[in-house]
């Protein structure tokens, strides 16, 4: 064994050390949660592992179906007011009751210029407490979504947060620490123990939960293993009781191991690259005329069909992947239309033809921002890309990094060109259109256009995604989708790539449920 490699297992040996129960759960991935605060990041991992401690007010069941959490019903006086129930007799973990006041202080919580889920939070209006177990939420406009975008806001202890310096969402971009980074205090299935940040986290069932537990996990041990290789031996071996992602090139051999199972399936995410196209002269990047070649289509165009996305597909993602000329997590939010789905064809020659046009026919060059611990295969997608740009003469400089500091890099909007993949439970194009492709806006800080890293602004297409956050009649509705769709299309504002496939490794006596949106669900989880 390589001496990394050794070194790497000892660590992980070290970090499991205590945790041998047969319903404890030990499991892994290639990154660490970003932060404790559950309104600070809007990342799978941790919005995935927080969701654990906190509850929001609805969620998803196992087919992604809305159903009720600490709501337990709702009614729509108008179209523009939501009055929700709260369920009665819920504590939070230190004890204190769970009330209406602890929902509306989230939800302004959640709508903070330093929240990465500010533009859902603002999305569901005013909230007002009625009475202790009653809350409503007024509209400015209809949000034919509402309660997908509820089921986006995890709720806090306002007097917790109070206490502990915690009534804002902690600055994650500018590295802001504060006591809700590295502790919480949540309604849900499983309690805080211990958290050693890029080491171990350690969580135990709450006794007290008003849910009712599917799974026998009394204790959890999240592990971030960084080596696919690692990863990989240490559930072969059985340190690990389960992977979350299993490196590609290991999905063959798993299926094969005895003592181990692999459950996969598609999940609602899609990757692509994005560009800035609103500086004149790129950050990071030479290029003759000290021009942004990104702001001209056929350079956009040409950069899109340099990409041969079937070698990508079985060379480097085994399979694991559905290419797409889609922009939304899932088919579904394009209403499954095959020509919003459809891939410009992979053209070398046109591809060249368009450079010279647009008067690059020596290339430019450029540095692709990348995490390294992210998706699957990251980094490696983006040098895969970088050679086969190379053929284009466009010189990229792959510039690969942990995803703490990946986030909060393009946060900063310090990027010329980068990875991005998108997606969660919300299948609506809702959440890709206001917070991806609009524009942002100056001075605003209800969230429009915060995941609009490269600056991409078109106004038809603002105007059409605008009309549809708000359209109450769904046929309306869908066309005002498709035309904003077919707008990001036709002007190539992203390069699409794939929807992950996303295949989970575990021990064969452990039972899980594979959602598509890459969610793993503690309370349901069993092991034998």
């Amino acid at each position: 064994m390589p001496t990394l490699l050794r070194f790497a297992s000892a660590l992980l040996l070290a970090a499991l050390a205590s945790a041998g129960s047969a319903q404890t759960l030990r499991w892994a991935s290639q990154g660490d949660v970003q932060t404790l605060d559950p309104h600070s990041q809007n990342e799978s991992l941790t919005n995935q592992i927080n969701g654990q401690v906190y509850e929001s007010l609805v969620n998803r069941d196992r087919q992604l179906a809305i159903e009720p959490v600490l709501a337990t019903e709702w009614q729509q006086p108008s179209p523009t007011v939501w009055r929700l129930k709260l369920r009665p007799q819920v504590r939070f973990h230190d004890g204190s009751p769970f009330t209406a006041d602890d929902v509306v202080f989230s939800v302004l919580r959640a709508r903070d210029p330093a929240s990465a889920i500010r533009v859902y939070a603002g999305a569901l209006g005013e909230p007002k407490t009625l009475d202790a177990l009653t809350v409503e939420f007024r509209l400015a406009q209809v949000n034919p979504i509402f309660l997908q975008h509820l089921s986006t806001v995890q709720i806090m202890s306002r007097a917790w947060s109070e206490k502990h310096g915690a009534a804002r969402p902690l600055d994650f971009k500018n590295k802001q620490e504060g006591h809700a980074s590295l502790n919480s205090n949540g309604t849900g299935p499983f309690m805080l123990v211990s958290r050693q940040p890029d080491v171990k986290t350690v969580y135990k069932r709450n006794p007290a939960w008003w849910g009712r537990f599917a799974g026998n996990l009394q204790q959890v041990v999240y592990t971030p293993v960084k080596s696919d290789a690692t990863r990989s031996a240490a559930l072969i071996s059985g340190e690990l009781d389960f992977v979350l992602d299993p490196a590609p090139q290991d999905i063959a051999r798993l299926r094969n191991t005895a003592g181990v199972q692999v459950v996969d399936g598609p999940e609602n995410r899609v990757l692509f690259i994005g560009m800035d196209q609103a500086r004149d002269k790129l950050l990071y990047g030479q290029v003759p005329g000290d021009r942004n070649p990104f702001k001209d289509l056929r350079v956009r165009k040409a950069l899109y069909q340099a990409i041969d996305i079937e070698t990508i597909k079985t060379k480097l993602m085994r399979g694991q992947a559905l290419p797409t000329g889609g922009i939304t997590p899932s088919p579904l939010g394009a209403y499954n239309d095959a020509a919003l789905e459809k891939r410009l064809p992979f053209d070398l020659a046109a591809a060249r033809q368009l450079m010279q046009a647009a008067g690059y026919p020596d290339g430019f060059e450029v540095t692709l921002d990348c995490p390294n611990n992210r998706y699957i295969n990251d980094e490696e997608i983006c040098l895969a890309l970088a050679a086969m740009w190379a053929q284009l003469k466009v010189k990229v400089r792959v510039n690969a990094m942990p995803r703490s500091t990946y986030f909060a890099k393009l946060e900063k909007l310090d990027t010329s060109m980068y990875l991005l993949g998108w997606g969660g439970s919300i299948t609506d194009a809702e959440t890709t259109l206001t917070p991806v492709l609009r524009s942002r806006i100056p001075g605003d800080s209800g969230g429009v256009g915060s995941w609009n890293f490269g600056g991409v602004k078109d106004a038809k297409l603002d105007e059409l995604a605008a009309a549809s956050s708000s359209e109450p009649d769904a046929k309306k509705r869908e066309a005002l989708v498709k035309a904003a769709l077919a707008r990001h299309n036709e002007l190539v504002l992203h390069l699409p790539l794939h929807r992950q496939i996303v295949p989970w490794a575990a021990r064969s006596n452990v039972t899980v449920v594979h959602r598509a949106d890459n969610w793993l669900e503690w309370s349901w989880i069993s092991v034998k």
